[in-house]
């Protein structure tokens, strides 16, 4: 899961970097050009700790999120879109976390002059729907050119392509981004190599000082979601060791630090949750898509056993934690045998049966 640290300058986008990632790099790196830092992060999940209690594993593997801290955005592209390098680093995020500025601070001035974090909001949205508009534009034209010329596939096919491409472009033109459109499953198929910026799942999150309430905000869009945090704040605990960051947070009422709280956003957000493979050599925690089944599990862990997949066997986190171990569930008739439909839940832990 990779997740793109977004937001205009002077919003604090490095400072809510550096807590989550810990990461030892200036705090201001404004420069108005495009600048990529980027940080391998554990998924803090206390059902890995718990399986380990129980396995005393010799190695842990936890689930992993790839925080990227991207410079070069300051609501300017206009019409004629995204730089390509820029583009281009922005297309391979998974969603977006969109640092949006509440805190006032006259010794760092917003560029416009004023702190307005709705305008803000709006700001970055056009800026991406401008680069979206640029993009379907352009594949407009090259499908009305094939649609005339009608040698390389079935002018019928094209125009199905023509169809769905004006629909984007009169979302886009609206000044909407694609995450209001609601997209079929064919059309999800069809667009899934585009990567529009605009359609991509995002959290806003207000950064605030310490003294602020959270601000209220429900977004026009589908897939955005928002909270609330002083990052300022969240970092300087972020640098204490573990006993001095328990003091902190309990004096300023925090009840978990930023990093969890996000990360728990984003699996809701992005459709995804969490299964495990557990035994004496290893405690592995794996990342997968809502929805997925037994199979597509198994490919997640090793394309072969995808391949060759014969059948899973799931114990539930809960019975697993119930029973104390696999053998006690097994004989509590806790354990399943499950085929290659079987949609996979959260917390699921899984042996796969496979032969190649």
């Amino acid at each position: 899961m990779q997740l793109g640290i977004i937001g205009l300058p002077q919003s604090g986008k490095t400072t809510l970097y550096k807590a989550l990632t810990r990461a030892d790099i200036p705090t201001d790196i404004s420069s108005g050009q495009m600048e990529v830092h980027t940080a391998v992060v554990d998924v803090p999940d206390p059902r890995v700790d718990q399986l380990c209690a129980i396995y005393h594993p010799k190695k842990i593997v936890r689930a992993k999120v790839t925080y990227a801290d991207i410079a070069g955005l300051d609501g300017s592209a206009g019409k004629n879109g995204l730089s390509g390098a820029l583009s281009n680093q922005l297309s391979q995020m998974d969603g977006f976390l969109h640092v949006v500025r509440q805190f006032e601070n006259p010794s760092v001035p917003h560029q416009a002059g004023s702190v307005d974090p709705i305008r803000d909001i709006q700001t970055m949205d056009t800026e991406f729907v401008l680069n979206d508009l640029v993009m379907v534009e352009r594949r407009l034209e090259r499908l009305r050119e094939e649609h005339r010329r009608g040698v390389t596939r079935d002018r019928a096919l094209i125009q199905e392509d023509i169809d769905l491409f004006e629909r984007l472009q009169a979302v886009l033109e609206k000044e909407l981004p694609l995450r209001h459109y609601a997209f079929t499953p064919e059309e999800d198929k069809l667009l899934s190599s585009f990567q529009f910026l605009s359609r991509k799942p995002q959290i806003v999150v207000f950064n605030q000082s310490e003294d602020q309430a959270p601000l209220e905000y429900r977004s026009p869009h589908p897939h955005t979601t928002s909270v609330s945090l002083p990052a300022k704040l969240e970092m300087d605990i972020a640098a204490l060791d573990p006993e001095d960051a328990a003091i902190f947070m309990a004096e300023y009422g925090i009840t978990e630090p930023s990093l969890s709280r996000l990360i728990r956003l984003s699996y809701d957000l992005l459709g995804v949750h969490s299964f495990f493979t557990a035994g004496d050599k290893e405690v592995h925690a794996w990342t997968l898509r809502k929805g997925s089944n037994a199979r597509e599990a198994a490919g997640v862990i090793h394309s072969d056993m995808e391949k060759g997949f014969i059948r899973a066997e799931i114990i539930s986190f809960e019975d697993m934690i119930t029973f104390g171990g696999t053998a006690e569930a097994r004989t509590k008739g806790r354990l399943r045998v499950e085929g290659k439909t079987y949609i996979i839940q959260d917390g699921d832990i899984i042996e796969i049966r496979f032969n190649i």
